[in-house]
């Protein structure tokens, strides 16, 4: 059963129904799906099912922490959606994720972040993950902001995954404007655990983005994957950093970030950082920075789309 705060039911009603308009989903109002829903600083709808347990409480700071625990040998074939949202027009949201998945667990994560009809916020939300033994863990992460730019978003994660653990993380910004945004991901990977990290952000006008992810593998015969895709517009800055620590026996690890860029004033850039400790391990790494091919759009624009259409058809290649 959805348990629904009694006095937050209007702000509960609202939210969903802004994700159902954003997403065409109805996922947040079916009790067979677990769900956790945020409405600013507290949490407004809960539901849960056999093996998930779900705490929550807000500090005298207004934190609100969220404890996830998923018992041993849990399979939940449905995914837990998180979502969260802020409905003031101004103000700011501080969230912390605490997950502890244990072993032989396989299970997928989608989160929303409907920040819409909003002039000036800080959002930031914080997870510490841990993922046990031989789980397989998807985490999605989508958002959704008012066009005025005015929403400032951190978000940060800290994984360990223990032996034989598998994630993948995709995080996207692409359907509405940005405003500015940290992307953290921070990554611990033991002896054969596997992470595949994707993060894609479309910037506009004055949008500034940061994004920072870090392979640490440390486990003999770890591997993971950090890839990056920007597509910066108008005066967006974007600065990448992808990283990768080889400690390993026989670890490997790639990073890759490929910026396309449209317009005089746009500032880009991309530091790929790799360090071999074990002479076992192997790296690489990939990087490109460039505008849209004119040819492509010459394509397009011969039949019968203008520019904008064009570069739009274009770009949702490049990052969908």
């Amino acid at each position: 059963m959805i348990d629904i705060v009694k006095a937050y039911e209007d702000e509960f009603n609202q939210l969903v129904e802004l994700y159902e308009k954003n997403t065409n989903d109805n996922s947040l109002k079916n009790k067979g799906v677990a769900s956790i829903i945020v409405s600013g600083n507290k949490v407004v709808g809960l539901n849960t099912l056999k093996g998930i347990d779900v705490k929550s409480k807000t500090r005298g700071d207004g934190v609100v922490i969220i404890d996830v625990d998923i018992q041993d040998n849990t399979v939940i074939p449905i995914p837990v959606h998180l979502c969260t949202g802020f409905l003031e027009k101004k103000g700011e949201q501080l969230l912390q994720f605490n997950y502890n998945i244990g072993s032989n667990v396989k299970v997928k994560f989608k989160s929303h972040c409907i920040l819409t009809k909003i002039e000036k916020l800080h959002h930031k939300m914080i997870s510490q993950m841990y993922i046990g033994k031989n789980s397989f863990v998807t985490y999605e992460d989508e958002h959704f902001h008012d066009e005025n730019g005015g929403i400032f978003v951190e978000t940060i994660t800290y994984a360990k995954l223990d032996k034989n653990a598998f994630f993948q993380s995709k995080f996207y910004a692409t359907k509405t404007r940005i405003g500015r945004i940290n992307v953290v991901m921070d990554f611990d990977l033991d002896d054969y655990a596997k992470a595949d990290l994707e993060s894609k952000i479309y910037g506009k006008k004055d949008d500034k983005i940061d994004i920072q992810e870090i392979l640490r593998l440390n486990g003999q015969y770890s591997s993971g994957i950090a890839k990056s895709s920007i597509f910066a517009t108008d005066s967006t800055e974007a600065n990448v950093i992808n990283e990768a620590y080889g400690n390993g026996a026989y670890s490997k690890g790639h990073i890759e970030c490929n910026e396309v860029v449209k317009g005089s004033n746009v500032l880009v850039s991309t530091v790929p950082i790799l360090k071999v400790v074990n002479e076992k391990s192997e790296l690489t790494h990939e990087a490109s920075v460039g505008r849209i091919r004119q040819d492509q759009l010459d394509i397009l624009m011969s039949k019968g789309l203008d520019e904008e259409e064009a570069v739009n058809i274009i770009v949702n290649g490049l990052i969908s």
